[in-house]
């Protein structure tokens, strides 16, 4: 019984301390991503390993260590109520009163979802539609639909992976959710680096984009009401696609983690540095900021930044050692300089992809807020 105690112990105090030490290699990185995100069940784990430490094990070495490990597990509810403070302070700053309907989350943080999981109300999912099939690669769409028939605000969604991973498949929990709020939420396809190299994902969305508006009817989409989205790799993209002098008129971005300032991404990396960023940028544009400047910059959505751009969420992750969070701050300061309106949320304790935990503290706040923010700009 005490070796048992002694490894519950240990596994729970080993998770922990990943809510405050970033991954250092690609293959740690789910245990830094995951480890704030079920911070509440640590709290209890770690409660429970303290309490066996000082009664079962009787060792003050062990009672100490677990203390340590729940005072950690605590750091995600101790600094979520000034988070929600000043996000809410953000969004009203920019939005006026936050608009609210009767199907919206109750709250930025519901223990009883983190503990069951988010409900999710039935919808209507069209799979793996064929779009195009440049050079002989096949571009695919899904569609997510609620169940009453009409036309829709709608939502493009662009998947993330380092621009050279993924699928339309990617996130569908959150598809399905913004499905069931009223939404046609189309995700879209595109070439990964590094056999494409950019600009082939952006050729690709207008691809995509083109066949959206060509099928309007068919998935209900309401095309005066779209806006465009996308985490890590996907949300450049969608600012990159959202900000373009041509661009389709999108009511709304909404950028979680994403790279925004490539150059300054290459000459100053996280460390550590868990997904060699500069091997993935050399990997999608083909060199690096010395040999192709240019280049560099025209995949830099800070670099378009104009005014009378679509209103912007950003959110991105206080301990996100892929994406630093300054990025998207440096962003926001832009944006705002030229006009335009935009809302900046930093969660302090959430890593990079922090809402691949679907009923997370992260994403639960982040759910939150962006389902204010998209109603507002399309409802």
């Amino acid at each position: 019984m005490s070796v048992l105690i002694l490894i519950f112990c240990f596994v729970s105090f080993f998770i922990s301390l990943w809510i405050v030490i970033p991954a250092p290699i690609f293959s740690l990185l789910p245990l830094s991503v995951g480890a704030p995100e079920i911070s509440h069940w640590l709290v209890l784990t770690n409660t429970i390993a303290a309490l066996l430490a000082l009664f079962r094990l009787k060792s003050l070495p062990i009672f100490i260590g677990m203390l340590l490990a729940l005072s950690l597990s605590l750091l995600p509810a101790v600094q979520l109520p000034a988070t929600v403070q000043k996000a809410t302070a953000a969004i009203k700053a920019s939005l006026g009163e936050i608009r609210v309907l009767p199907n919206f989350r109750s709250a930025p943080f519901v223990v009883f979802d983190a503990v069951r999981g988010i409900p999710q109300s039935e919808i209507r999912r069209t799979l793996n539609i064929a779009v195009a099939t440049p050079d002989n690669v096949p571009l695919r769409m899904n569609v997510y639909r609620p169940m009453q028939s009409g036309k829709n605000p709608a939502i493009v969604m662009i998947y993330g992976g380092a621009w050279r991973t993924g699928s339309p498949n990617a996130n569908e929990q959150f598809s399905q959710y913004m499905a069931a709020q009223g939404y046609t939420v189309l995700t879209i396809d595109y070439r990964h680096a590094p056999q494409y190299k950019f600009p082939t994902q952006i050729e690709d969305i207008k691809t995509g984009l083109k066949f959206i508006q060509q099928h309007a009817d068919e998935y209900e989409v309401d095309l005066d009401r779209m806006a465009i989205m996308g985490r890590s790799a996907g949300g450049h993209l969608a600012m990159l696609t959202a900000y373009a002098i041509d661009a389709f008129p999108f009511r709304a971005v909404v950028n979680y983690y994403s790279p925004v300032d490539l150059i300054e991404g290459y000459n100053n990396p996280p460390f550590p540095d868990p997904i060699d960023s500069r091997g993935v940028l050399r990997a999608f544009l083909g060199g690096t900021p010395v040999e192709l400047c240019d280049l560099y910059r025209k995949a830099s959505p800070y670099q378009q930044v104009r005014s009378n751009l679509p209103p912007t969420l950003l959110i991105y992750g206080g301990h996100d050692h892929v994406v630093r969070s300054s990025f998207g701050r440096s962003l926001y300061e832009k944006l705002k300089q030229n006009g335009n309106t935009a809302i900046f949320i930093e969660i302090p304790w959430s890593d990079h992809a922090f809402d691949a935990v679907f009923n997370g503290s992260s994403n639960q706040l982040s759910l939150y807020y962006t389902e204010r923010f998209l109603a507002t700009m399309l409802k």
